[in-house]
């Protein structure tokens, strides 16, 4: 009998450790979750000079826009490998989104204005100036839902002695041209996308180290804020400053976040996946490509790309 329990008793706890160490592999997920086998990081655009690139934007048709900020250009990246010049005199246009008409959408942040360009460059319509009365500090990136609304972030980053806006917030641009002021607690709000299905919005500041995800109510206003994610820091980092830019977002619900270390990628869960490396320090990404399974990289001079297993999300949201 003594012996009979003491087998049961074994055969339970080696059931019990079968199981938990399935679990712990089904559970277990990394960058290979994510990324093409053999996956590696691409150079585009070799031999071209560039400043500072940013702003990368799909557009569903063969084509990737991405900005110089300090050279006021927009360029535009064909699928034959062509990178040509879109528009010149951008006003030190930023973060770029394709709306539901298939127009562009620039956050120029030289003149504090959010505008939107036809085919040809040329700006059509001028969708945000000011809030209140006052001009905005510097539209900086933005994200466009369902319902034809924007979400744009509206930071410093130079002298904040002057600032148009006593806020350096989150905005929100109703259907109908209504702006509504909808984050103003965070230091230097900069990336900004929303989830595969619209109900969250993440938000990461680029002189902390957190993400933040809020509930997206009917009227598009952002509510319960919670800490998604903790981002990694550098080693030799003397503060909490990840330097978070830009977000992108594939269709399995993983975030994609450029940060001082690289992109930093989490999944649905908050939980780390890994971080692509990535030769210069990233500002944005995006994920595009013919079977809209590539992620584009823009990094200080270079614009990179590599290979992932899950397609993006396209935006607007439909």
């Amino acid at each position: 009998m003594e012996a009979s329990l003491r087998c049961n008793s074994g055969m339970i706890i080696l059931a019990l450790c079968s199981l938990m160490l399935c679990f712990c592999q089904t559970n277990k997920r990394d960058l290979s979750a994510i990324l093409a086998e053999r996956a590696e990081i691409e150079k585009l655009g070799v031999g071209m000079e560039f400043t500072f690139l940013e702003g990368p934007a799909w557009d569903g048709k063969g084509n990737l826009f991405f900005t110089d900020i300090p050279n006021n250009r927009i360029y535009r990246y064909s699928s034959d490998g062509a990178i040509k010049v879109f528009r010149d005199n951008t006003n030190a246009a930023n973060g770029l989104m394709f709306d539901h008409r298939g127009r562009l959408i620039a956050c120029e942040g030289g003149t504090g204005r959010v505008t939107a360009m036809a085919p040809d460059g040329e700006v059509v319509e001028v969708l945000a100036s000011q809030y209140e009365g006052k001009p905005f500090n510097s539209p900086n990136d933005l994200v466009i839902d369902k319902q034809g609304g924007m979400y744009f972030t509206d930071p410093s980053f130079g002298s904040e002695e002057n600032m148009p806006q006593d806020k350096q917030a989150v905005y929100y641009r109703t259907p109908d041209g209504t702006i509504r002021r909808v984050i103003d607690n965070m230091t230097k709000p900069n990336g900004i996308i929303l989830s595969p299905d619209g109900s969250l919005l993440y938000v990461v500041d680029t002189f902390d180290k957190y993400v933040k995800a809020y509930k997206v109510t009917a009227n598009g206003t952002p509510t319960d804020e919670h800490i998604f994610a903790v981002l990694q820091l550098h080693p030799e980092a003397k503060s909490e400053k990840s330097g978070a830019d830009g977000l992108a977002m594939d269709v399995q619900g993983n975030l994609y976040v450029t940060t001082q270390l690289g992109v930093q990628v989490i999944d649905p869960d908050g939980r780390h996946l890994g971080i692509i490396q990535v030769p210069e320090v990233p500002a944005n990404c995006t994920i595009g490509g013919a079977d809209g399974k590539t992620l584009f990289i823009t990094a200080r001079k270079g614009l990179y790309a590599i290979k992932l297993k899950v397609a993006g999300v396209q935006f607007p949201l439909r």
